[in-house]
């Protein structure tokens, strides 16, 4: 499913101010080749954050506006949009999805001195060095994959595979893996999808006598060939398939392999309980979508609220937001948001949203089975 994007700006609906309005840049995948379900289910909640925020009076009176930019996971385009944005003269950032978007996102916001909240990328290293300028409400990379190497080793796998694209970003989750079975005596084979087909992956499966196979490849392709290859490959049967980074989470996975996409656990970041908050945002995120909400829709949220927290005592002195960010401490739709400093990451961390590894069931595919939360 493709969406177009949204008009550039969106102007403040419900806005009872009369003031100027206090903008934010929002940075989000609409187009392909950016996932564009995720970057429309990020832009809901920050949409829906923005109308709360407005409806209830705004930010000292002055109305939030969001300035949408579409990202199309293309690093230049993303960082040619945060120099327009700043030049709009924008308080803050907030949002990206891809992690090598969002990584050129906070690179071009720290050497313009303009605040960064990144919503949903998740690679530790989103700046090469330490920045004042940028938080995050993801928790790192490093985090969440430890839990799925866990989860993996509870389960009994300990002689795994990974189909993997050529990326910063998979390679990182696969070294995450590697280091983490094979402190445990497991191992890692790593399969090259530069090089081979989904029959291919299947051969090489066969031969390696591996028990899992993990997509640390593009949604939708080759993503959805390999788990249809695999699960029709009768040298395979009972072949666990994992996705630790997302992509079953969308509706999208669903439509695009039916059954074959079912029992394929992935992380997630939401409580295995909403909060009163978080269930009202989520029935409101569920209206504006028309679908059950994504973690991702979750995060939009929570990022637009700590703004406006911040924003609310800070006003739109970009200076004065940045030095903001270890006071912040807010409730959030999955908890209580608090920013520190985290060994190995450079910018100010959430640490750290709650992480479930979960599947969607065989017999009901659009409900979520738990299995391992960290």
């Amino acid at each position: 499913m493709q969406t177009p994007p949204p008009p550039p700006a969106s102007p403040p609906t419900g806005a009872p101010a009369d003031g100027p309005s206090l903008r934010i840049g929002a940075l989000a995948p609409l187009t392909r080749p950016g996932w564009a379900e995720a970057g429309r289910h990020l832009l809901a909640g920050l949409e829906l954050a923005v109308r709360e925020v407005n409806d209830s009076g705004g930010i000292a009176g002055r109305p939030l506006e969001l300035v949408v930019k579409d990202t199309a996971a293309d690093p230049r385009k993303a960082a040619a949009a945060v120099d327009e944005l700043a030049r709009l003269g924008v308080a803050a950032l907030a949002g990206e999805y891809h992690s090598v978007v969002a990584r050129a996102v906070a690179a071009r916001a720290d050497a313009l001195g303009v605040p960064f909240l990144c919503s949903s990328a998740v690679l530790d290293t989103l700046t090469e060095q330490p920045t004042r300028w940028v938080a995050r409400i993801a928790p790192a990379q490093s985090h969440g994959w430890r839990i799925y190497a866990d989860f993996l080793l509870g389960a009994g796998h300990r002689r795994i595979a990974v189909a993997a694209d050529p990326s910063v970003y998979w390679a990182s989750g696969a070294a995450v893996l590697r280091d983490r079975l094979a402190s445990h005596g497991g191992t890692v084979v790593e399969l090259g999808m530069r090089a081979l087909t989904p029959a291919a992956v299947c051969d090489e499966l066969a031969a390696r006598e591996v028990t899992a196979l993990l997509l640390l490849v593009g949604h939708p392709e080759p993503a959805v060939s390999i788990v249809e290859a695999v699960r029709r490959d009768e040298r395979l049967p009972g072949m666990m398939i994992g996705a630790p980074a997302g992509q079953p989470e969308l509706a999208e996975w669903a439509e695009l392999t039916g059954d074959d996409g079912a029992a394929v656990p992935f992380l997630r970041y939401l409580p295995e309980h909403l909060s009163p908050l978080g269930a009202r945002v989520g029935r409101a995120l569920r209206e504006r979508l028309g679908q059950a909400p994504s973690f991702v829709a979750f995060e939009g949220y929570d990022t637009v609220t700590v703004l406006a927290d911040v924003l609310r005592g800070q006003g739109a002195d970009r200076e004065r937001i940045a030095a903001a960010w270890p006071d912040v401490d807010v409730e959030g739709t999955r908890g209580r948001i608090r920013f520190s400093h985290v060994p190995g990451i450079g910018v100010w961390q959430w640490s750290w949203a709650p992480v479930q590894v979960v599947e969607r069931d065989r017999a009901e595919p659009d409900r979520f089975r738990i299995l391992h939360s960290g």
